[in-house]
């Protein structure tokens, strides 16, 4: 799938500025910042040590892990849920749609991109549970992403909405407010060190704002 030139620059600018920091004192700062975080791992390395020092720290309440199940398996993908939710933190499973219904963990989320074909068909499924909306590449999947956050506003589950520029903050906070969501029914997912001061206005606004973190480093 392409990848647009914004979201590319956007990634790279947010593994820059995690380069060389460790995960869990970057989660410590944003946490004491008021945000809660979303650690990003692309594999099982480490992810246990990951785990267990996010315990050790009292951020636990405060975090989800994301764990990508088309490239960790099912049975590691389920091992590492069930040992994360032990340790207090939420659990979002990436991936696609078979791999991810095949890992039994009940209180995880689901990541959904809205540049699927099968995008608000799933979040209809899903809409009662915690789903993490991510935008998709294209006009026709900035429409999709639209119609999928209509269906999960409209609903009685948590949605996270995966953010990065202004207009889809903007239409999210209106769609929010049109199915008269309370703040904490809710969160915007941003990446870490991409509009920081949005970031911050949003916090003292009351919404809540989940900071994605690429969890590299010593953890």
């Amino acid at each position: 799938m392409p990848v647009r030139p914004g979201a590319a620059l956007r990634g790279l600018l947010s593994r820059r500025s995690v380069a060389g920091r460790d995960a869990v004192d970057l989660a410590r700062e944003l946490v004491a910042a008021g945000c809660l975080v979303a650690l990003e791992r692309g594999s099982a390395e480490k992810s246990d040590a990951l785990i267990g020092r996010v315990g050790e720290a009292g951020l636990a309440a405060s975090c989800e892990i994301s764990l990508p199940v088309d490239r960790i398996g099912v049975d590691e993908a389920l091992r590492l849920g069930r040992a994360a939710a032990d340790a207090g933190l939420g659990v979002v499973l990436s991936g696609p749609s078979a791999a991810v219904d095949a890992v039994d963990l009940p209180p995880a989320g689901v990541v959904v991109s809205a540049g699927e074909p099968d995008a608000e068909a799933r979040c209809r499924t899903l809409a009662g549970g915690h789903v993490r909306l991510e935008p998709g590449p294209g006009r026709a999947a900035t429409l999709a992403f639209v119609r999928c956050l209509n269906v999960l506003m409209a609903e009685d589950g948590h949605p996270g909405v995966t953010v990065s520029d202004q207009r889809l903050i903007a239409i999210a906070g209106e769609r929010a407010a049109w199915n008269g969501r309370a703040p904490d029914s809710w969160e915007y997912v941003m990446p870490y060190g991409v509009l920081t001061h949005e970031q911050r206005r949003l916090v003292a606004g009351g919404a809540r704002v989940r900071v994605a973190v690429p969890a590299g480093g010593r953890s």
